[in-house]
């Protein structure tokens, strides 16, 4: 029975780093399930399912010559892989400010007071360096309906954050 772990690779971004960890994998009768990968800043971050029939110091080991040449770090827990079973958002929230410390955890706080439960969530720094802007992008379920969490905005906008929420329209089947 194979066993399922979230493999989180950190390291400075370089050409070839998916196409050489998911061969690696690959070649070793690994199974990958959801994944995240993307450039922040010049690094790159993956974090990925793996269905494997060892253990986490196996799938280390396993994956060690790539991750040293490439200069990764390499992170492995054992997870209970819940595939199939996505929670649909159906909200999308944009907050855009100057950018300074603080921004995103009055906007989230707020946000989870008034019921938002984060599914995803993006933020870019754009701007020029004398003039930063910060920039957010969440998507998320609305526990409490739209209503409280427009009203949480409002206060959030108070302190020279301009914020957008629009509701998200699945279709599903």
């Amino acid at each position: 029975m194979k066993n399922w772990f979230m493999l989180t690779l950190v390291g400075k971004d370089k050409a070839g780093i998916v196409a050489r960890i998911t061969s690696v994998l690959f070649k070793n009768s690994c199974n990958l399930g959801e994944a995240s990968m993307m450039r922040l800043g010049g690094n790159f971050s993956i974090m990925l399912m793996v269905s494997y029939e060892g253990d986490a110091d196996a799938l280390k080991s396993m994956l060690a010559p790539v991750t040293d040449q490439l200069e990764l770090k390499i992170h492995v827990d054992a997870i209970d892989a819940k595939l199939h079973q996505h929670i649909v958002p159906d909200v999308r929230i944009s907050v855009f400010g100057a950018d300074r410390a603080g921004i995103v955890a009055q906007a989230t706080n707020a946000l989870f007071d008034a019921g938002l439960d984060i599914l995803d969530l993006e933020s870019d720094v754009g701007g020029s360096k004398e003039k930063p802007l910060y920039i957010m992008h969440i998507e998320g379920r609305a526990t409490q309906g739209i209503e409280p969490l427009e009203l949480a905005l409002s206060q959030v906008k108070l302190n020279d954050i301009d914020t957008h929420l629009s509701p998200i329209e699945t279709m599903i089947g």
